[in-house]
């Protein structure tokens, strides 16, 4: 049964699957950078990032040569920016290591910064054909219902009943395409919730969908909703600039607008204190000018934007000579050279909302 499942599902995957840019490449390096790109970032997201992060990037040694501040600009806006220094790091291993190849044997890339179980497996499959076994929410998903399990989808007994489950379907024809293909199911056909089973190339030998119930398979896990939050970000402008400064929250490597977390009756007040801070007491209105939320996997944050223009003598020439106004830490820039920084996603989606109201 494993074989004709298997085949099956390779059938339907080269039938049906997407033409993603990662998916032209047989280079080991462009398929481990859009491995890590695709740690917890949806595909369509990633996409344009991957393909000037390669164009700036082309090699092992090109990213291993480089400033962190240059490979942090061309990350700004994916977020997890731990990712963008890690695979830097491990680049530079890779160089000093391993003779600029990235290894193929799963163990030796998982003592690569950044690189875990899934990844280490994806990528050996993918672009070495070595039959390991990725294991990630979409796989579990797949093969829990394929076989009825129902345990919690994070539980430890059920990831243990999957892995070898999936350890023995690895072993086979085409293991980078069976690797993808798996994913490729889990992300397009068996959804979390209304499963498209008629179109599920396993629909005659899934157990879960002859229940009748198949998103029940496996349980929802037990998870904390994301903490919500709310703050305060100040676009104060002056002289053709906006004013940024770095951010005490990732250790002062990316850059930010003036941002504080308010309760909720007092975001007047904040943009206010921050006003006074960075942009010389400058006024301000009632409301903000633009109101957004931005969430990741633990926080829902809505963000209120007020703008102001800088006047003051003090702060004009400060840009004129490039010295910091408010903090230390903090510039006057163009918005041209913000693509040319690590920039937080918080800050440039205000920046987008408020060009459009222009």
């Amino acid at each position: 049964m494993s074989r004709t499942l298997r085949t099956a599902i390779l059938d339907w995957y080269l039938e049906h699957r997407r033409d993603l840019p990662w998916r032209r490449s047989r280079d080991p390096y462009a398929i481990w950078v859009s491995e890590v790109m695709l740690q917890q970032t949806r595909v369509e997201t990633v996409i344009p990032y991957y393909e000037r992060f390669l164009k700036r990037f082309p090699s092992v040694r090109a990213l291993a040569r480089a400033t962190e501040a240059d490979v942090l600009a061309a990350w700004s806006g994916l977020g997890y920016y731990s990712r963008a220094r890690n695979l830097r790091r491990a680049a530079e291993t890779v160089e000093r290591e391993h003779l600029g190849e990235l290894p193929r044997d799963p163990a030796t890339l998982r003592a690569l910064p950044g690189i875990g179980e899934y990844t280490a497996a994806a990528i050996a499959s993918i672009a070495f054909g070595v039959p390991a076994a990725a294991i990630d929410g979409n796989v579990i998903r797949v093969l829990a219902r394929i076989d009825g399990r129902r345990g919690r989808r994070n539980s430890s007994a059920l990831r243990r009943e999957v892995t070898e489950r999936a350890a023995a379907l690895a072993h086979g024809p085409r293991p980078g395409d069976w690797t993808q293909a798996l994913m490729e199911l889990g992300a397009t056909v068996c959804l979390p919730r209304d499963p498209l089973c008629e179109r599920c190339p396993a629909a005659r030998r899934c157990l879960a969908r002859k229940s009748g119930e198949p998103d029940r398979y496996p349980e929802s896990a037990i998870t904390a909703a994301p903490k919500p939050e709310r703050r305060v970000l100040l676009v104060a402008r002056a002289g053709g600039r906006v004013f940024l400064m770095t951010d005490p929250a990732d250790a002062h490597a990316t850059w930010t607008l003036p941002y504080v977390a308010v309760s909720r009756g007092a975001p007047l007040r904040a943009a206010r204190a921050l006003a006074r801070i960075h942009a010389a007491g400058a006024a301000l209105s009632e409301s903000p000018r633009a109101t957004f939320r931005h969430r990741t996997f633990s926080r829902d944050t809505t963000y209120d934007v007020w703008e102001t223009r800088v006047a003051a003598r003090h702060a004009v020439e400060a840009v004129r000579e490039g010295r910091p106004v408010g903090v230390a830490g903090g510039r006057w820039m163009s918005e041209r050279a913000l693509s040319k920084l690590p920039v937080r996603a918080h800050t440039q989606k205000a920046l987008r909302k408020l060009s459009r109201l222009k």
